[in-house]
């Protein structure tokens, strides 16, 4: 309200003018707040109805609080829908997509930005349409993280839903790397027993057996980064695998896990540390 009225003073109460001036203010303080950090802020995952197509966005907020937003929320799950039909994989094109009749997602994000205070990203989106694969997905809690399983199977979405999720939150809880051994790349693998070749001689063990121990420890590593190798979260008396194999069993098709993308909110981002009070006097000075 006092911006409107300081503008209404500014033009001398030529309301078209104002409304040009909030805009051109309001674009301002978009690209101001855009260098922020940004590392709060919700998953959603999407898939259609035969189980065919699917979608996954993370935006990002500065704080909590907007993260929580009703408004933010719903952005959020339009963007969401929007990713299922989706024709790109690049943010550019993306954001150059018309959010309604009026107005880009890239321009409905400047407005919000300005409109509420601080920095919004939209982080990273995916689409997935894979021929003979039916996606599933798992959403935790209010948005925090979010997984979509791709099973290529002939069976239906109906078939093979209650495995999908199971599969979704297996991998929401243990974050595997890959699906199975034959996903890890050598380079990898080769890393990794450098790093336990240093760790096992660092301990003070004979050089001589080190080699052993190392491919031992490698072994037990791997399979604990491999989905189809982990023991299943729901029966420890299973791994993942032969949990799969009970259902291909019980369904009467074959069922194979060919894709899995886990997205955490702010994973990989640096956040900043704020207290209460400096997060309330920074809404307050936007």
């Amino acid at each position: 309200m006092l911006d409107c009225k300081n503008v209404l003073v500014e033009t001398d109460g030529d309301l078209d003018k104002a409304i040009d001036v909030l805009r051109e203010k309001g674009l301002a303080k978009a690209a101001k707040k855009a260098g922020r950090i940004a590392a709060e802020g919700l998953v959603r995952i999407r898939m259609s109805e035969d189980g065919k197509k699917a979608g996954i966005i993370e935006v990002n907020s500065e704080t909590d609080f907007v993260a929580k937003n009703q408004d933010f929320i719903d952005f959020v799950d339009t963007l969401s829908c929007m990713t299922v039909d989706t024709d790109t994989t690049h943010m550019d094109d993306f954001l150059a997509k018309n959010y309604d009749d009026t107005q880009t997602v890239q321009e409905k994000l400047t407005n919000f930005i300005a409109t509420i205070g601080e920095n919004i990203s939209v982080r990273r989106f995916e689409a997935f349409s894979a021929p003979g694969t039916v996606y599933v997905g798992y959403l935790h809690g209010t948005g925090n993280i979010g997984v979509v399983i791709g099973l290529e199977t002939e069976a239906a979405i109906a078939d093979v839903e209650a495995l999908g999720r199971d599969l979704a939150m297996q991998v929401a809880s243990m974050n595997p790397l890959f699906i199975d051994d034959s996903q890890i790349d050598p380079q990898y693998i080769e890393n990794e027993k450098e790093i336990l070749v240093r760790q096992a001689l660092n301990e003070g063990k004979p050089a001589e057996i080190v080699e052993k121990m190392v491919m031992g420890r490698l072994k037990k590593e791997l399979k604990e980064t491999c989905l189809l190798e982990q023991k299943f979260v729901k029966n420890g008396e299973l791994t993942v695998a032969q949990y799969i194999g009970d259902q291909v069993k019980a369904v009467g098709t074959d069922i194979k896990v060919v894709s899995m993308v886990r997205y955490e909110v702010g994973e990989g981002i640096e956040k900043k540390e704020e207290n209460f009070a400096e997060e309330v006097a920074k809404q307050m000075n936007a």
